[in-house]
């Protein structure tokens, strides 16, 4: 907190919406971790399984049987947060639908077939990466970070790692003059 602090007043800055995100955060960890309410993490990689299983029905096995409690915990949070990501951008009056993000345009061009092309591949490498790990970032960044967790600190070196070394190879080239 002190860093940030520092940093915040290196910067001359007024905005401390990164305080505010961080108490939120605080108080939605502390809510979810109570015994009396869910007892759960913040977590999101075991709803797409949990889903998938869903739709299809083809999975029960002993992987998926695991997965249901926390599945379906994760699908509400899920749900509650695009919820009130609508509802927030809606209140704000910021609510669009853009399928190529500024940044995107400005790297990449305007073709929405390689925009869906490139979120698929990359939603997929994320969600196989996060299975893999045991949990997504935000169970283990977010919730790991809250509980002082050892195995959080690793995993979130490797994962800003991850998008220092994406970032570089991925928008290498200058901005596009389309």
């Amino acid at each position: 907190m002190w860093i940030a602090f520092r940093l915040n007043k290196i910067e001359k800055s007024r905005d401390f919406k990164w305080l505010y995100s961080g108490i939120g955060l605080a108080i939605l960890n502390a809510v979810v971790f109570l015994s009396v309410i869910t007892n759960r993490i913040i977590g999101a990689s075991t709803a797409y399984p949990f889903v998938a299983d869903l739709i299809t029905g083809t999975t029960h096995n002993s992987c998926f049987s695991k997965i249901q409690e926390p599945g379906k915990w994760e699908l509400v949070f899920l749900t509650g947060a695009f919820i009130s990501g609508i509802v927030i951008s809606v209140f704000r009056k910021e609510f669009k639908i853009t399928i190529i993000h500024s940044n995107w345009k400005k790297y990449k061009g305007n073709s929405v077939a390689k925009r869906l092309i490139w979120s698929f591949i990359g939603g997929l490498i994320l969600i196989f990466g996060a299975r893999m790990a045991g949990g997504c970032t935000s169970g283990h960044i977010l919730s790991g970070g809250m509980q002082l967790s050892h195995s959080r600190l690793v995993f979130a070196v490797f994962v800003f790692a991850g998008l220092l070394i994406t970032g570089k190879y991925f928008y290498k080239s200058q901005a596009k003059v389309s």
